[in-house]
């Protein structure tokens, strides 16, 4: 047997004990998702602290953004879910494939997003907001270069998913937190103009994000050739895709994208239910998302490590140890949603203020905070079982329930409460959505134990 069959053999996402494997694996990607919110939240500090409006500009911008990560992360997690799964099954030359069209479709959405900045983010803002105001002017120049240079952005998340994908999560670890501290490092330089960098205020916030994003892809690129041995990169191979191949990592894929892409939906249209009261719900909204990527960060890097470790085992026809990943997931995501919990309803004040709150901010704010996080007792459940859905090649369902939760509940209900009951009201929608997606989860939980994982045999 040669050296890389005996490698994926013992692979030690087949035998390693559960618990300890989880633990290794999230941990290096919980705290580098912690360092990407922590830099989420010093962008916005750094940005508040030019004006309100300069923060609102900022957060409009949120849904475009939403849209780019989705399809990087959908793209990822359909490359992710087969490699994965073909190394469990021993076929080193399928992943090998499945890493280098995953490239390719990387640079084919950065050329995309591209065009989205050139032709649509002028559009976008002018949809929100009038076209000579100070929020306009420095949304565009913020989305424009955050698409136009968004390379970075997609080769860091597909280049990060490889390592991902052959547990290499330490390496991901250090490309994604370096490429979030250089962000967190060059933002007050460029934005308030330090020494010899430029004062170029919401610009310069773009300017350190899309810097950070292709240093960090640099990283990632070397920890790919250095470490990660169980596939094979060529570049020659990058630029031959097979329409097949293509095929295969969009239908477990595409669900993503178009799941994480409603999320777009849904902010832009909260946006406009808000904007009709006030601007500064808008930027409370927006400021809200700062805040709960705290919480919602590393249990998205936990269920990074989960898709590996049970598509691996389903691979390999290893039942106990896909059902230990997953209940262990559940346990650990429920902690990280109470401690949200409890810091959103006794300090709600005290976490807006970190925003340069005004009084009116703080007025709205508060109830907002305390009234969303109630959310979070079904919250961190419905993602581990939407990662299980994605990692079993059964991406629908997790796009059904995203789909139900955002735009069948959210959006109607936050509009009806917005009109019966004023923009206090409006928050209430978030734990009724939530609720609903728990309900639904569940029912496609028990549907696909019933089909696929109750019939995978326990291989020893």
């Amino acid at each position: 047997m040669n050296a890389k069959s005996e490698s994926v053999q013992d692979n030690k996402m087949g035998v390693l004990p559960v618990n300890k494997l989880l633990v290794s694996m999230a941990l290096p990607l919980i705290i580098s998702m912690l360092v990407q919110a922590a830099y989420n939240i010093v962008d916005s500090v750094f940005v508040s602290m030019v004006s309100e409006d300069a923060l609102t500009a900022v957060s409009l911008a949120f849904p475009i953004q939403t849209v780019m990560i989705a399809v990087a992360n959908g793209t990822g997690v359909g490359v992710n879910s087969i490699l994965s799964k073909a190394l469990g099954e021993k076929k080193h030359d399928e992943a090998s494939q499945m890493a280098n069209h995953g490239i390719f479709l990387a640079f084919c959405s950065f050329l995309a997003f591209v065009l989205v900045g050139a032709f649509v983010s002028g559009p976008f803002y002018h949809s929100q907001v009038s076209a000579d105001s100070e929020i306009a002017i420095g949304g565009i120049q913020y989305m424009t270069i955050c698409c136009c240079f968004s390379f970075g952005l997609f080769m860091q998340n597909m280049l990060e998913r490889l390592l991902q994908s052959t547990g290499h999560t330490i390496q991901t670890m250090i490309s994604q937190s370096t490429g979030a501290i250089i962000n967190i490092i060059l933002d007050p330089l460029l934005i308030f103009g330090v020494g010899i960098f430029p004062e170029l205020g919401v610009a310069g916030a773009a300017i350190a994000t899309v810097i950070g994003q292709h240093i960090a892809a640099c990283i990632a690129f070397f920890m790919n050739i250095k470490y990660n041995t169980e596939i094979s990169l060529s570049l020659r191979k990058v630029f031959q895709p097979k329409l097949d191949i293509i095929k295969r990592i969009y239908v477990v894929g595409l669900p993503t994208i178009i799941m994480q892409s409603i999320g777009s939906v849904t902010t832009y249209g909260m946006n406009l239910i808000l904007v009709s009261f006030t601007t500064t719900a808008t930027t409370v909204y927006g400021v809200y998302y700062k805040l709960q990527s705290i919480f919602f960060m590393p249990v998205f890097g936990l269920t990074s490590a989960m898709v590996p470790i049970i598509a691996f085992n389903y691979g390999a026809q290893k039942r106990s140890r896909m059902v230990q990943t997953i209940k262990l997931g559940i346990c650990y995501a429920l902690g990280f949603m109470v401690l949200g919990i409890v810091l959103f309803q006794a300090f709600p004040a005290q976490l807006l203020s970190i925003f340069s709150a005004s009084e009116n901010m703080l007025e709205i704010g508060v109830p907002a905070l305390r009234t969303i996080s109630l959310s979070y007792v079904f919250a961190g459940a419905c993602i581990v079982l939407g990662t299980t859905f994605q990692a079993l090649g059964n991406g629908v369902y997790s796009m059904v329930v995203s789909f139900g939760r955002q735009i069948v509940v959210l959006l109607p209900v936050a509009y009806l409460l917005s009109k019966v009951g004023g923009l206090s009201a409006i928050w209430w929608a978030f734990p009724i959505a939530e609720l609903m997606s728990m309900a639904l989860s569940l029912y496609f939980f028990l549907r696909i134990y019933r089909k696929v994982i109750r019939n995978v045999p326990d291989v020893a």
